[in-house]
C-alpha cells in the first residue's frame, strides 16, 4: 500500500510543481537556486523538485510569457538571474487555483473530505 502511495504522491506533486513555481513568483521575484528551499517551505515540506525540473520549467513558463526574467547583480559571487511572474501568469494562476483547487472548500467536497477522515485514518471502509 505504501508503494502506491508514494507513486500517486509523485504524479501529484510533478503535476502540481508549476503551481508552487508561480504561486511563489507570485509573492517576489526570486533565483533559481533558492526556489527549491522556498517552494519546499511554501508547500509545508510536501514538494521538492530537481534543479532540472526547475530550470525546465522556468524556460518554458519563460517562453510562454507566464514569467520574465532580469539578471540582477549579486553581493556575491555572478549576477544573478531573477524571475518574475507577468500579468498572464498570473491570470493562468488565478484560473487554475479557481478550477482546480478552490473546488477542496465547496461544501459537496469539504464535507466528503471531512467524513473521510472522522471515519478513520487508513481504515477500509465497511459495506
Amino acid at each position: 500500500m505504501d508503494d502506491l502511495l508514494e507513486t500517486w504522491e509523485g504524479t501529484y506533486k510533478k503535476g502540481l510543481l508549476s503551481f508552487w513555481i508561480l504561486l511563489l513568483l507570485d509573492q517576489r521575484p526570486t533565483y533559481a537556486f533558492e526556489m527549491n528551499p522556498l517552494i519546499h517551505e511554501l508547500s509545508q515540506n510536501t514538494i521538492s523538485a530537481d534543479d532540472n525540473s526547475l530550470y525546465r520549467a522556468l524556460n518554458r513558463f519563460e517562453q510562454l510569457g507566464l514569467i520574465t526574467s532580469q539578471r540582477q547583480p549579486s553581493e556575491m559571487g555572478p549576477a544573478r538571474r531573477y524571475y518574475s511572474l507577468t500579468a498572464q501568469g498570473r491570470d493562468l494562476l488565478i484560473r487554475f487555483t479557481q478550477r482546480n483547487l478552490l473546488v477542496f472548500q465547496t461544501s459537496p467536497v469539504a464535507d466528503a473530505i471531512q467524513r473521510l477522515m472522522q471515519n478513520g485514518h487508513g481504515e477500509e471502509k465497511k459495506s
